[in-house]
Order: structure tokens, then sequence, then C-alpha cells
């Protein structure tokens, strides 16, 4: 077998893999006779089938299936023995001439094929020790947990039926059925519905026309439903809702006690604080680690500056693209909405693109020297959380990972980032100060941009791209595990 190299151009490889017609020959006389004793052909004897006649009969699907495996395996063999790595499938090339194929599957001309791939840049790692973070830490203040533990105790809140009107904050029960036209819709209608005022948890206008109402009375509600509702047939119509309200209550005073807790199934308020502060302090750790990890990524993408492999920066550049064009339609904006053409955003994400394949190979490379390994369990645990943001679609999304190419490694890909992150957490300089929740939460202009794009204005859709690029393994594009619910057409919640 020999292998030429035809192209060699930056990160574009090209070879072409020759292998001659009598070693082709040889390996399908191998093959029939290994075959010889075990296939069975009317008029001959097992085992004494001529040679000549096997070859007749199954050369040709011998040497087809010999012509796939070399194809199948041989390119991955040749370039670990190059010594490379192949950043996307690599494109193989045969013959397309019937004439040319029947001479290779006859033995009769070398067997050629061609393999066009892009290489993996070789990546020399920097000393990490010069690279300094700041960790913004929150000290969560007491008043704070208590808010919390009141949003939570709502849902725990009881009324008490009054006499007077109802207000905001009140609890209306009623009956209710909704037309369009003078014609009752389907979803809208119901008995002892219960909506808090000011929830908000019904269509605009809908809770306020509650206010004053006393049980016992009737009205008919007058409103217009959104432009984006879900259900088409309902979308920007006006509609009525003949109301008989059953009873208006108002909500029970709520303290911050023990029987609070034990109503939300705990022992103690200094139980329930313990858990509810875990949680605030979880969701400000979150923040803080992406800040911390901005930081990082910012610095590393600063310390290496080498050429990318196409094809991976045009997967990530559609992926982004799609997510963006995706926004604009669902906010029914266009580019000029957003201060921009479409000419000059593609040349934009074409950079964040760049930039997000480039510190995937980075963290790649610097993963795999640490051994950074992902485990089974850790994956397990990752296809778990998968399946509880999508109840009742567990056999669909099941199914998406065993049988898609490549889907696990959307699993795989944000553990072990987030793995090589605390490998560099404990190699670098990092310096914690106490900042308040306004100042955590507050928008870092620069943090997630590139340093061209950090003068410019950042739009919602840019911003979106720009965080999508620094919680992800940029080599890695994500792909959806399941469809989104349909919502219920209808409903005039």
């Amino acid at each position: 077998m020999q292998v030429i190299e035809t192209l060699a151009e930056g990160l574009k490889r090209e070879i072409k893999v020759v292998i001659p017609a009598k070693d082709m020959e040889q390996r399908m006389n191998e093959r029939l006779a290994d075959a010889k004793d075990k296939v069975r052909i009317n008029g001959f004897r097992p085992g004494k089938v001529p040679f000549a006649h096997l070859k007749k009969m199954y050369g040709k699907s011998i040497m087809a299936e010999l012509v796939n495996e070399i194809v199948r395996d041989r390119p991955a063999a040749i370039l670990s023995e190059r010594g490379e790595k192949s950043a996307t499938q690599p494109a193989i090339k045969m013959t397309e001439d019937e004439a040319e194929a029947e001479k290779i599957l006859n033995a009769e001309i070398d067997f050629e094929f061609s393999v066009a791939y892009e290489v993996i840049p070789a990546i020399e790692l920097l000393p990490t020790d010069g690279i300094k973070v700041v960790r913004e830490v929150v000290d969560v203040p007491e008043d704070e947990v208590n808010e919390q533990i009141l949003k939570i105790a709502e849902s725990a809140r009881t009324f008490e039926a009054k006499d007077g009107a109802a207000e905001s904050g009140d609890r209306v029960t009623m009956n209710y059925l909704g037309k369009v036209d003078g014609v009752a819709f389907d979803g809208g209608a119901a008995e002892d519905a219960e909506l808090v005022i000011g929830s908000n948890r019904f269509i605009p206008g809908f809770e306020d026309q509650l206010t004053g109402l006393k049980a016992g009375e009737e009205k008919v509600i007058s409103v217009t439903f959104p432009s984006e509702y879900p259900a088409a047939n309902l979308a920007g119509k006006e509609a009525t809702f003949d109301i008989t309200v059953k009873e208006v209550a108002a909500p029970a005073v709520t303290e911050l006690n023990d029987a609070l807790a034990e109503k939300l199934g705990l022992e103690s308020l200094e139980k329930l604080k313990e858990i509810v502060r875990g949680q605030i302090e979880g969701q400000y750790g979150n923040v803080t680690r992406q800040k911390l990890k901005r930081q990082i990524l910012d610095q590393l993408d600063a310390m290496y500056k080498f050429d990318t492999p196409e094809g991976l920066v045009n997967a990530e550049f559609d992926n982004i693209w799609r997510q963006i064009n995706t926004d604009l339609q669902q906010s029914g904006k266009t580019f000029a909405d957003e201060d921009t053409t479409e000419e000059e955003a593609r040349d934009e994400y074409r950079k964040l693109a760049e930039r997000r394949v480039r510190l995937g190979l980075v963290l790649s490379e610097i993963g795999e020297k640490a051994g950074v390994e992902v485990t089974e369990e850790e994956m397990q645990r990752a296809l778990y959380a998968q399946l509880q943001q999508f109840p009742g679609q567990q056999k669909e999304i099941l199914d998406f990972f065993r049988n898609t190419p490549g889907a696990s490694a959307s699993l795989r890909a944000p553990i072990f980032e987030e793995k090589v992150v605390d490998q560099l957490l404990t190699q670098i300089d990092v310096t914690d100060k106490t900042v308040t929740k306004e100042e955590l939460l507050a928008d870092d202009e620069d943090g997630s941009e590139d340093a061209e794009k950090a003068d410019k204005k950042k739009s919602a859709g840019k911003k979106k791209a720009a965080e999508a690029a620094e919680g992800e393994e940029a080599a890695a594009p994500k792909k959806k595990a399941a469809p989104k619910k349909k919502a219920a057409e209808g409903d005039a919640e």
C-alpha cells in the first residue's frame, strides 16, 4: 500500500492511497480459501468446490467487502501513523467510473482512493501561572433569605373568605366562559377556577377587571389576546369572558416561624433558612463561576493565536447563526433593529465562532495533558438531567442519544470543560473579592466579547450569542435532545 500526500496547505491535507491489484487479489484469495470449507453449492461436496468456480461466484462480492472495509478502517489508521488528528470526518473519494470500478472488483487495476481532511493544529501549552482572576463572592444577607422564604410561603399560603370586594392579592373563585365574536372557544371555560389577583397568570387585563367584584356578582370582561399568543386562532383576537364570582378570599398573614417551616415540610425555621440560604448561595455561585470562567477564557484567548480548522469553525458558526436567526424571528426583529447589517453580523459571529473553536481546542489539549476524564457515572447523571427536563419524553430522548452519532459528545463536552476549569483553578492566581449582589449580577460589557467588539453596543441578540460562548465547549456544538412541548391551544391562562 502506498500513501502519497497530494495537498498540504495550512491545516488542509489530502492523501492518495494506492493498493496494488495483486495485494487486493491476494486478500480476496485468502478469504475465498477460508470460505471454501464453509459454503454449500449444489453439485459439489463440502470443501470440494473448485477454486476457480468459487472465485467466479463470490469473488466480486468479497472484493466489494474488502473495498468497504479498507475505506472504513484505513483512513483512521493512516492518520494515526502520520501522527495527525482530523478535525472533522475525513472526506473519502473513489472512482465514479463504472468500468473502472468493475476492473477494481476483478483485481485488474490498482485500488485507489483519496482522503481529504483538516488536521487539528499542534498546540504547545504555555505556562498558566501568569493567569490572574478575581472570584466575586456575595455574603447573602438575612433579609434576602427572609424575603425568599416569604415568596416560597406564598405556595402554602391560606386564604380566608371575606364579604368585601376583591382587591389585589385576594383569591377569586369563579366560573368563566370565554367567547370570540360571541362564540365560545375550546379551552376558554372553567368552573371553580381560582385566581389570585396580581399573579399575572391570565392574559393581560383579565385580573384587573376582577377588582371590586364580590361573591355572587356577575360581570362580562373584555380582553384582547396577545399577538404572540400560542394558540394561533386566538392570537390578537378580542374576546369576552362571562364571569360568575363564587368566593372572594383574603390572604392570611404569613409569619416566619416554625409553624411555617412545618407547613413546608421542615422541622424548624432555622432548617428552612439554612436550605434557602444554600439555594441562594448556589444561584450566586453559578454566576460567580461563569464570570470566573469568562476571565480564564479571555486570558487563554489572548495567550493562544493559531489557525483554526475551517470545518470546525463553519460548524460552530452555523450553530450560532441558526440561534441568532431564531431569536430574531421570535422577537419579530431584523438586523437593522439591532443596529447592524446581516453582513456585519456574519463577520462578527464568524470571529466569535473562531474564538470558540480555538478555546475548545486549547481546553481539550490542557485536559488531555492533565489526564482529565469524564466518568460513566458523570455521563449517566448528565443524561438523567436531560430526562428530567422533558417529562413524558424519556423514550424519545434515550433513543436520540443511542441512535444519533455524536449526541453523547454533547453530554460529555460541558462536563469535560468544567473539569478542565477546575484543573486550571488549582494552577492560576485566584483572588476572592466580596461584592454586593448588584455588582455580581451587573452585566460585564467587555468580559463576554472579543477585544474588537468591546467598544460596540451589545444588542440583545449579540449578548445571547456572546454568553453562549462562555458556558460551552466551543469545539463541540450542541444539539437539542427533544422538541419543545406544543403550547396548549385555547387556554385562557
